[in-house]
């Protein structure tokens, strides 16, 4: 059984940090990109940063480029999301999704259960 389990979400101040972790497993996920999506209260899901299986390609949504870091651990089934100078609008469900090919993911083959990040002001 595939699973994707999101940790590292919480409470945080405005222009704190925060360090999201998915672990994978139930198969190897070699030529998948593994990626971040976030759905804030009454709004759709959108797409915040994903990376290829080797991690050459990251890619990021305009709104957190410059704050925030995807990375991979292949040899731990891993991905983080290292998020800096965290705003209020940055809250959200925090998702983590695998999908086959390259990093550009508009969606997810397999996803996580999502993780609550909260920022206060």
């Amino acid at each position: 059984q595939v699973q994707l389990v999101e940790s590292g979400g919480g409470l945080v101040q405005a222009g704190g940090s925060l360090r999201l972790s998915c672990a994978t497993s139930g198969r190897t996920f070699t030529n998948y990109a593994l990626g971040w999506f976030r759905q804030a209260p009454g709004k759709e899901r959108e797409f915040v940063a994903s990376s290829t299986w080797a991690g050459s390609t990251t890619l990021y949504a305009d709104s957190v480029k410059g704050r925030f870091t995807i990375s991979r651990d292949n040899t731990k089934n891993t991905v983080y999301l290292q998020m800096n100078s965290l705003k209020v609008e940055d809250t959200a469900v925090y998702y983590c999704a695998a999908r086959w090919g390259g990093a550009r993911m508009t969606s997810g083959d397999y996803w996580g259960q999502g993780t609550q990040v909260t920022v206060s002001s």
